[in-house]
Order: structure tokens, then sequence, then C-alpha cells
């Protein structure tokens, strides 16, 4: 069943808003972060390959003696003769180029061993030539051609300098005392540097490979990896790149100088789609490898069923990460990740510096990345332990999490239309059930305090995530509690869309681009401060809109009461910490909801004092008021279950209307409210009025009637006849005889007051003579009389001040 029947009270103005908010993203670039040939998933019935021994079928070595035994002098004596054994042997027939190994391999299970030496495969250097140089294929985005398995046969070497095709049982190992003694080395002249292409079963071991412009060791379709002991480094994109592979094992590995990471384990076997927390097998275990001065340590898109525990990532502009933001890869969206025991800490590298300086622009090989420079490419929030970027059934216990100048967990959701699925039903089906738990946040192993600018970054979109009690700043303020038990949540919501200020900022940080040199404006990601920030921009754009408006208001309406310039000065302090709770700093503090709660409470009193004689405006900027509170509530004491949307889409909504509906009412003519005396004890009727001294009654409107005996009746509404505070005088009439005036009503068209008795006929005259055509003078009346008529408003023949209708 579709929300808006759960929900049938959700305003249909509100949806609008969010969908023509979500057509703003759908506009917005797509980024396609790694491009391949449409591939399935592996059927996972392989195994995870075991490291086998024997002697070596295979050798690979370099003819230069001299320089071999100088690599080999420094190692152990046993390995150092068992290398020179090895060498002996090579020369005789062995190869001198690894792929020349790789095309000799004629049965499952045979070993290569590679000697210590540089390994540059000059044979498979020069571009193509004759039928590969004139491959039909797609382009990617990048620039490379999109091949297929076939044309990968046929033309190896087009972006590999290595190709290993549909190898079953292959194991490739480096005979040196550590990783750095066997180089392969790209030079910057292929996209990958060792290619595995459907082949089952393959291990690496004891090796390095290095600089490409775009993977070091890229595994494809394959069921069964193992990449043990091996070194990746200086690559345009990825160093590891395992891609819709099953039964992989990555261990004690390290990868840095990677433009996107050093390990990307993407689209691995979506093995565990429907299922929840427990789960028989993953797909890919990744352990004991350290990941280091990359743009992140970790991704993968679609990562799916990956248990990464006891590794370490540091000094990257982010530590990790997973999405389900690229299309084109199987397994979307991401789901069933699992961190356990890692190091996460320190990655607040800011690598977009080389982007604007024009480094990343200039060809690889002159770059600097041995250096040091980093080309990211793709956007991310730099000084991030863990993001999640659309992912589902995730867990992350026990990790050690500090150091990171922004946040150490950073959450939200990706709509479904960015991976390239149009169906409504899909558009929310990310962000579920992560679970953040048992991590030690802000401390390292020691127990020394390493904090992070924010433990928590959560867009706020999604059901059933949770975290650990205390996070040490967060926004929002409050979070649901991941109970002891798996599946466990205090506290949960279940939003359809994330706050609208941080979709915002989201939608704008995402438009990046490393080939076109361009940064955003206004995200903080890229180096935007203070007011160069869109959050901040955003909410000094409103407390100016509401700044104005209610000062106006105020002005026209309030200023005369007590109470509402009382609300309006609460209204203007919320304003002001609205702008200052849109800094980096305070935004995981209780500054933000403290605005709100301010803003609450302006809209509350001004809504109160506008009741008498602007009951709708009243009503709506209680309404408001009202959304605004509940908005507070929701980020600092408890997120209101049930809900499809937070109250920030509603409040914004409603704000809007009340922008423009009190500035109509405050420029229709009027005055300011004023206080009201209180009226005196009504006059006993049977005691004169005591006049305080004489004074002249106004003269009514017209010409004075003609005296006359006969009984009189109310003139109608603008006859020229008596209005205001005076009662018609008939013949002969006195001020008081019949008692004392009462207090009348303002008349709209002129006429006589509502509260005015009828009179049916004059008294006579007191002296018995006509009534001339000036009326005796009127006492003063007595100061309780008088504070009743002085609040009187005189009637006339247009509505009385401010009386512009019910706004």
């Amino acid at each position: 069943m579709s929300w808006t029947r759960r929900f049938p009270a959700v305003p249909a103005a509100l949806l609008a808003a969010l969908l023509a908010f979500l057509s703003l993203l759908a506009a917005a670039p797509a980024a396609r972060a790694h491009e391949e040939r449409p591939v399935t998933l592996p059927d996972g019935s392989g195994s995870v390959p075991e490291y086998r021994k024997a002697a070596p079928d295979l050798l690979v070595c370099k003819t230069d003696r001299p320089a071999f035994e100088r690599r080999i002098s420094a190692f152990p004596q046993e390995l150092r003769e068992r290398n020179l054994a090895l060498y002996a042997q090579c020369e005789k027939t062995g190869f001198r180029h690894l792929q020349e190994a790789v095309d000799a391999v004629d049965r499952p299970g045979m070993n290569i061993a590679i000697l210590p030496g540089l390994y540059e495969e000059e044979p498979s250097l020069p571009k193509p030539t004759g039928e590969c140089a004139t491959l039909k294929a797609p382009n990617s985005s990048l620039g490379y051609q999109i091949l297929s398995y076939e044309q990968q046969e046929r033309c190896r070497h087009n972006q590999n300098l290595v190709a290993i095709l549909g190898k079953t049982n292959l194991q490739i190992e480096g005979t040196g005392a550590s990783r750095q003694d066997v180089v392969i080395d790209a030079k910057y002249q292929k996209l990958n540097a060792i290619r595995a292409d459907k082949s089952n079963g393959i291990y690496f071991r004891n090796f390095t490979a290095q600089r490409t412009t775009f993977n070091s060791l890229y595994v494809l379709a394959g069921d069964g990896f193992v990449i043990d002991d091996v070194l990746t480094r200086w690559n345009d994109e990825y160093g590891f790149l395992t891609f819709a592979s099953d039964h992989g094992l990555y261990k004690n590995c390290e990868s840095y100088g990677n433009g996107d990471s050093g390990i990307y384990p993407g689209s691995a076997s979506d093995i565990n789609e429907g299922r929840g927390y427990d789960v028989p097998r993953y797909s890919i275990e990744i352990t004991g490898c350290r990941s280091h001065h990359n743009m992140v340590g970790y991704s993968g898109t679609a990562g799916d069923s990956v248990w990464v525990h006891d590794n370490e990532f540091d000094q990257n502009m982010g530590g990790a990460s997973m999405d389900s933001a690229f299309p084109g890869h199987p397994g979307l969206p991401q789901n069933h990740a699992r961190f356990e025991r890692n190091l996460i800490h320190d990655n607040n590298q800011d690598y977009y510096r080389h982007v604007a300086d024009g480094t990343c622009a200039k060809p690889p090989i002159e770059r600097g990345y041995e250096q040091g420079v980093v080309c990211p490419q793709i956007s991310m929030p730099p000084g991030t332990g863990i993001i999640t970027a659309g992912g589902n059934w995730n867990l992350y216990e026990g990790n050690w999490v500090y150091g990171h100048q922004r946040a150490g967990f950073f959450l939200s959701a990706v709509p479904a239309f960015i991976r390239g699925e149009e169906a409504w039903a899909k558009q929310a089906d990310t962000s579920h059930h992560n679970r953040y738990a048992a991590n030690i946040l802000g401390k390292d192993k020691s127990g020394a305090s390493r904090p992070n600018g924010m433990d928590v970054w959560w867009d706020g979109q999604g059901r059933g995530n949770c975290w650990q009690d205390g996070p040490d700043g967060s926004t929002p303020g409050t979070l649901p509690e991941c109970g002891e038990r798996r599946g466990a949540v205090s506290g949960g919501s279940a939003r359809l869309a994330g706050e609208p200020v941080k979709l915002v900022q989201l939608l704008v940080c995402a438009d990046y681009n490393v080939q076109a040199r361009k940064l955003p404006a206004g995200c903080d990601w890229y180096g935007a401060r203070g007011l160069e920030r869109v959050e901040t921009q955003v909410a000094l754009a409103v407390a100016a809109v509401l700044l104005l408006v209610g000062g106006v208001l105020w002005w026209r309406r309030l200023r005369g009461s007590r109470w509402g310039t009382i609300a309006t000065l609460s209204g203007l302090a919320g304003l002001v910490l609205d702008v200052a709770g849109s800094t980096m700093s305070l935004t995981p503090t209780l500054v933000p909801a403290l605005a709100l709660l301010l803003l609450g409470l302006w809209w509350t009193g001004v809504g109160l004092v506008l009741c008498a004689d602007r009951p709708w405006l009243a009503r709506l900027t209680l309404l408001l008021a009202a959304l605004t509170l509940l908005d507070a509530f929701d980020r600092a004491v408890l997120m209101i279950p049930w809900i499809p949307l937070g109250p920030a889409w509603a409040r914004g909504l409603v704000a809007v209307v009340w922008v423009l509906w009190a500035v109509i009412a405050s420029a229709r003519p009027g005055t300011p409210t004023r206080p009201t005396a209180p009226a005196g004890p009504p006059d006993d009727p049977n005691r004169a009025p005591t006049p305080d001294g004489p004074t002249s009654a106004p003269a009514p409107d017209g010409p004075t009637p003609a005296p006359s005996t006969a009984a009189t009746t109310k003139p109608s509404a603008g006859s020229g006849g008596p209005v205001g505070n005076e009662r018609p005088v008939g013949s002969g009439g006195r001020a008081g005889n019949g008692g004392p005036v009462p207090a009348e009503r303002p008349v709209a068209n002129g006429g006589p007051a509502d509260t005015e008795r009828p009179v049916t006929a004059e008294p006579p005259a007191v002296n018995g003579g006509p009534v001339t055509s000036e009326r005796p003078a009127a006492t003063e009346p007595s100061p309780r009389n008088r504070g009743a008529r002085e609040t009187e408003r005189p009637a006339a023949t247009e509505p009385p001040a401010g009386d512009g209708g019910p706004w």
C-alpha cells in the first residue's frame, strides 16, 4: 500500500513541493564513477581459493643478474638462496614479462612466481593498431571505451597492461621479502595494470601494482578470488577494484594515492537481498588492510554483503563509504555491509585544492601523484569517518571512529531515479535499517580523547535506523536509539525525505566535476566558510524576509501591544540564533532547536494578539507557531514517529503563505493595536453622573433636526442622524434626563450604536421652552464613565481604522 493511502491527511501541496524539489535533484548532472559493460552476478557456486605452497609452474624474471642480486642482498639467507635458485631456473625456461607467463597458462590450478624486479611490460605499452584501433564501442563519461568481453579478448592491451581472461584457479605470487620487491608499473599508459576478467579462483600475493589511469588491480565477474599482501598506489581512480564478484577475500593489503578509493568492492554479489541483519554468509571479506592518503579509504557502490573487519582507514578525505548513487551497478540499492573493529580515524585531507589550482588538469604523469597529489574523482564530504549514501541493513559495530573534523558517521538517502529507476514506489527505498552500535567515538585505542567535529550527521530520511546512546554532537539533535537486540529501535521514525536544508546542501555539493575543474560555490566540502556556505545563505535569506515582514507587521499592527512587542523581540532573537545555528560549529548543538523554540513563541504571541482584529491571519499564525514548536521538539527531544515528512516541510510551506498574508495585512490601512482600558463598574441608574466640569458636546453630523414632540425612531444608517457617542436630542431634551448615556460600539456605516436604547419619545424640556438650534452644553462625564467613553471609536461613514476585514 502506498504511503499516500496510509496518510490521507498529508496535504497535496506538501507532496507537490516535495516532488518539485526532487525534480531539481533529477536535473543535476548524473555522476558515473565506474562504467563497465553489462555484467551479471556470479551464481555463487564457487569458493574462496586457498594459497598453494607448491613449486611454481611458471617463472617471470628480468635478465639483469647484477641488478637482481642487489635487490635480494638484504633478504634473509634462506629466502635469498631460494630466489637465486629460482633465478637460475628462470634464466633458462622463464619469461621476461608477466603477460607472457599468463598467456602460457594452459590448465586450471597453475602457479606463476614473479622474481624481484620492475616490470613495465613493454610489449603491452604501444598504442592499438589495425582492428584494435577502430573498435566500435560506447564511450564512458571519462572518455575510455566500454569494451565487451569479446573485444577485450581480441585487443587485450587496448586498456590493460596485463590481461588475465578466462583463467581458473591461477595463482600469481611475488617471491620477494616484501610486496615492494616486485613492482608492476603501467606508467600512466593503461587503464588497468592487471585485469582478471571471468577468472574464477584467482589468487594474487606479495607484489605492487601502480600508476594507471584507472585501476591497479581489477577483478571482474569472478567467483572466488584472494588479494593477499598486495600494494596498489598512484592511480586516477582505484587501487583495488573488484566488481560483480563473489567468494572474495582481501587480506593484509595496502593502498594509497588514489583519486577515488584504495579498496573498492563494487557490486559485490547481492546474496542477502530480502534478509534482515542475520545472514548465512558474506560475499566478500576484507581484513588486515590499511588504506590511507586516498580520496576515500574504502568505497562500494552496491557494496553488498561485504564484511569489513580489523582494518585501518586513515589520512584520507573520508574513511569509508558505500552508496547507491551511480547507475549501471548490479545489486542496487546497496545493502548488508558489516563493519567491525576497524580503526577509522583522522580522515581530514583536503585534496580538492589540487583541482582548484589546475594540478589535476595536467596529464597524469605530470600531476605529482608520487609526491602526494591526489585528484578527487567524485564529490564527498571531507573530514568524515563512514559515509552511507543510500544503503540498507548495514551494521557498524565495535569500530574506533575518532579525529574527524566534520563527522564520525554520515547517513543520507539517495532517490531511485539517481540510479536510473523511475518507478515511484522505489524512490524512497534507501537509508533503512542501518545500525550504529557499540562503537568507540571520539577516543583512540589507548582511551585518549580524539573528538569528532560531531559524531553523527543524518539527513533524517529512512526507517529503522538507530544509533548507540550518547553520541557527542549530532544533527538532528535527537536520534533513534538502538536496543540490545539487533532490530530493536527506540524512538524510531519513518521519513520519506530528509530535512529540506540538508537536501539543498547535498544538491549543491553534488555538482562537482574534476575534468571541468568545477567546484560548487556555497559547499563547505570544497572550502566554503562562513557566509559562503549555502546553509548559512539560506538561513540569512529566510531571516531577512521574516525580519522585514515581522518588523512591518509589528509597526503597523502590534507596536501598541506589550505582548506583541515581547513576542516580536523573541522572534528577533530566534532569527539571530537560526543564522548562528547554521554554522558548522553550532549545527550539532541545541542552538538550532532553541532558535525554533523562540520563533515558535514569536508566532504564538503574534497570533494571540491578532485574534481580535485579524482572526484568520491569527489562526494561520498559530498554526505556524505549532509547526515550529513541533519542529523544535522533533530535533531536540524526540523524532516524531508515524509521519512521512519532518515538520520542517509543513512549516516551510505554511511560512510562505504566512509571509504573503502578513504582507497584505500590513499594507491595508489601519492603526496599531493598543491596550484597551478596563471599563468601570456600571453606574447606578438612580444616580445622576457627577460632572467634572463643563465641556462642549460635539455637534451632530448634518443639520440640526427640527423640534418635535412626536415620537421619533432611530434614523437609518447614513441618513445624517446622530452618530458616535451621542444620543439623539429631541425637543426640550437634555443630557442625563434619561439616566447615564450607555457605552456604544463604533458604527461602520454611520448608523447609531447597536447598544443604544430605542427612544420612543423625547422628554419635555426642563424649562418648558422650545428647543433652539443649539444644544445645551453637556457636562463632563465622571472619570469612570469617561474612561469607558474614551475607548470608543467615533462612528463614520467608512470602516473604522484598521478594520479591513478578517485577515
